[in-house]
């Protein structure tokens, strides 16, 4: 089994910043793509960004410019840089990976527990 954890999230004023991260640990084999979703209160989990295992990056179009995607394979770590937060940005935070827990098994998607991320006005 593979599990990540979160951490950085806090609170924050309009137009700072903050960093996640995101280890993964356990049984890994290898981790492919790894990201970064967030869930508003009554809203549906969405994609914030995505990087894959050769580092090309995807951004949704309300973070792209402000977000900045990165991750250390020697760590099995994810990071979110976020700048010029905005009230919008309130959520909580889920990182999410595809690995394989060995070579003869097929790649499975894993969640963290989630961080929260407030942005006050």
């Amino acid at each position: 089994q593979v599990q990540l954890v979160e951490s950085g999230g806090g609170l924050v004023q309009a137009g700072g910043s903050l960093r996640l991260s995101c280890a993964a640990s356990g049984t890994i084999f290898s981790i492919n793509a790894m990201g970064w979703y967030r869930q508003a209160p009554g809203k549906q989990r969405e994609l914030v960004a995505i990087i894959t295992g050769g580092r090309m990056t995807k951004y949704s179009d309300s973070v792209e410019g402000r977000f900045t995607i990165s991750r250390d394979n020697a760590k099995n770590t994810v990071y979110l840089q976020m700048n010029s937060l905005k009230p919008e940005d309130t959520a909580v935070y889920y990182c999410n990976a595809g690995a394989k827990t060995s070579a003869f098994r097929a790649e499975s998607t894993y969640w963290g527990q989630g961080t929260q991320v407030t942005v006050s006005s």
